[in-house]
């Protein structure tokens, strides 16, 4: 691997999230990376049945390190440390699979969601590939306590972030910055970047085709919401009506980083050095429409 995995005892854990603001707020835009983070319990690793690599796998790898340059022009980056496999700031709070645990779940719990069927609720039963996380059954008390120290922290932030943007800017874009796998078997990429606004209902056409042109200007293919039209973050943040606009980023894993090992490829540096581009790009525009 690139980076070793990050384990720790939980005491030694770092916060939840890492909050790098800029001098000064250039722009009404703000970035997330609610995937990269890499901070692995001890007692994670020791009870799951999946070795490190496997983990890592459902990381959005080095995203956090490929927006790096943002508050250098005037744009926040809030990044998870926490890895998505343990607890999933894209995800309702309360997303879990009762299959999962050991004992009835509170009646506030969504467990009938698409995501949940899938084995990939806050708190994951299973990683993309299929296989199972765990060993055995959690307790309700262990998801909690992720989601009240983990996720619920994340999410004060953002929500923090928007709202300081809209009182100082008069609106906010929001852009979710994610990773996509290669899909097994694909001859090829058809799409460099995906951008998902929720099928225009969690940001202004125009915020799109604006990030959709700087795309196009740097030389990535690109489409729209398909097939990530964005996840919870996008779909509860985006309140256009309200001057709030969220697009998810989705960015192709083989443009920068070996996907089995988990390591850097020299496309990082060319891939950071693009989105620092269209960063700046954007920090310049004019986006007095996106106010509600």
């Amino acid at each position: 691997m690139d980076l070793p995995i990050e384990a720790a005892p939980e005491a030694d854990a770092p916060p939840p999230f890492q909050l790098i603001r800029p001098r000064d707020q250039a722009a009404p835009i703000v970035l997330a990376s609610p995937h990269s983070g890499r901070h692995y319990p001890a007692a994670f690793l020791a009870e799951s049945r999946l070795d490190p690599v496997a983990l890592r796998r459902s990381e959005d790898g080095f995203v956090e390190e490929i927006f790096a340059d943002a508050p250098r022009h005037g744009v926040p980056l809030l990044a998870a440390t926490f890895p998505r496999v343990y607890c999933d700031a894209n995800r309702e709070a309360w997303e879990l699979d009762p299959g999962m645990f050991d004992g009835p779940l509170p009646d506030f719990v969504n467990s009938a969601s698409p995501r949940v069927g899938a084995g990939l609720g806050t708190i994951a039963r299973v990683v993309a590939s299929g296989e199972p996380v765990y060993r055995r059954r959690l307790s309700f008390d262990e998801a909690a306590h992720r989601i009240r120290a983990l996720w619920e922290p994340y999410h004060a932030a953002l929500s923090g972030l928007i709202t300081e943007t809209v009182r100082r800017h008069g609106a906010c874009l929001l852009i979710d910055c994610h990773s996509m796998p290669t899909i097994p078997g694909e001859s090829g990429r058809s799409a460099d970047m995906i951008l998902g606004d929720a099928h225009g209902t969690a940001a202004a056409p125009r915020a799109t085709r604006m990030m959709e042109e700087a795309l196009t200007a740097l030389g990535y293919r690109h489409r729209r919401n398909d097939p990530y039209a964005g996840g919870y973050v996008t779909r509860h943040y985006g309140r256009p009506r309200e001057g709030v606009h969220v697009i998810q980023l989705e960015m192709a894993r083989s443009l920068y980083m070996d996907e089995r090992r988990i390591q850097r490829l020299p496309g990082l540096a060319t891939l950071r050095a693009d989105m620092e581009r269209m960063l700046a790009r954007l920090v310049a525009e004019d986006w007095s429409f996106l106010r509600a």
